[in-house]
């Protein structure tokens, strides 16, 4: 992996990306994404300039839109509207063509994983502002108001717990100040993109919008066809463009709704003679 560059230097193959394509799939994570990061996980919502944003690119002929989030597919289809597609729980649920499909060895694990979460919950009640979410599929533990120096104890709770009454069928993962509790299993956001895109017709490009490690996966799937973003920090990715944050996320759907699917069936020549060279004014 190597550093995304900031998306004003890579505006050139953007274009030339939409201009060879005839679609464009826009898969996009939640919180962190089109939603800031909150201390409060229940109070996460869409910046109202993402909401707008996506909802004018949901509307679009050419354009499929599609939420792939850590969160529960009913969670997070209840926070925002407009995609046709909602992936939840990092893939395990899909929700595509007026049908939703489970990962069948993840529906097998559940009262393992309930098991787990319950004895977490007693666990870890003494460390304060520790938060427990139960998915189903997955499940969550919230450290972001957590002060620092109990982190460690509970990662190593956690960790211990799932050794002990996971059977080797569940795993834990980190993220941003977060400990996942999962199934272990070969699959991931990059499957649920996969799945997605394979329903796309010829000549669709993806983009994959994220910002965090659970994204990696997504990034890979569609670097090869497409375009991973990344929004947050430099460190290394498997997407090769960066943004700062989710108000720039804005900015970014801002102009694949105007100039963006514009490019698309359009030639190179006539590519090139569209103006504009930062993301300011919804132009990149």
């Amino acid at each position: 992996m190597t550093t995304p560059r900031p998306i004003d230097e890579q505006r050139a193959r953007l274009r030339s990306t939409l201009t060879a394509a005839s679609r464009l799939l826009l898969c996009l994570d939640f919180d962190g994404t089109l939603a800031p990061i909150v201390d409060d996980p229940d109070e996460a919502a869409p910046t109202p300039e993402n909401e707008a944003a996506l909802a004018t690119l949901a509307s679009e002929p050419t354009v499929s839109t599609a939420i792939v989030s850590g969160r529960a597919l009913a969670d997070v289809r209840s926070r925002i509207e407009g995609p046709k597609t909602y992936a939840g729980n990092h893939g395990l649920e899909l929700a595509r063509r007026g049908s939703v499909a489970v990962h069948p060895i993840a529906r097998k694990r559940v009262s393992r994983l309930e098991t787990v979460y319950e004895t977490l919950e007693t666990v870890l009640a003494p460390v304060p502002n520790c938060r427990l979410e139960n998915k189903r599929l997955t499940g969550t533990v919230h450290v972001r108001a957590v002060p620092s120096s109990a982190r460690p104890v509970v990662r190593r709770h956690t960790q211990a717990i799932v050794d002990r009454l996971g059977g080797g069928a569940l795993e834990v993962s980190t993220g941003k100040r977060i400990f996942e509790i999962g199934p272990s299993i070969p699959w991931g956001k990059g499957n649920a993109v996969a799945l997605i895109a394979a329903d796309m017709p010829p000549e669709t490009v993806p983009i994959y919008i994220g910002d965090d490690v659970t994204d990696e996966s997504a990034f890979r799937t569609v670097e090869h066809d497409g375009i991973g973003i990344r929004v947050g920090g430099d460190e290394p990715s498997a997407a090769s463009c960066r943004i700062d944050s989710p108000t720039e996320v804005a900015a970014v759907l801002d102009w694949l709704g105007s100039v963006g699917v514009d490019l698309l069936e359009r030639d190179v020549t006539r590519s090139n003679a569209v103006d504009g060279s930062s993301l300011d004014g919804g132009r990149l």
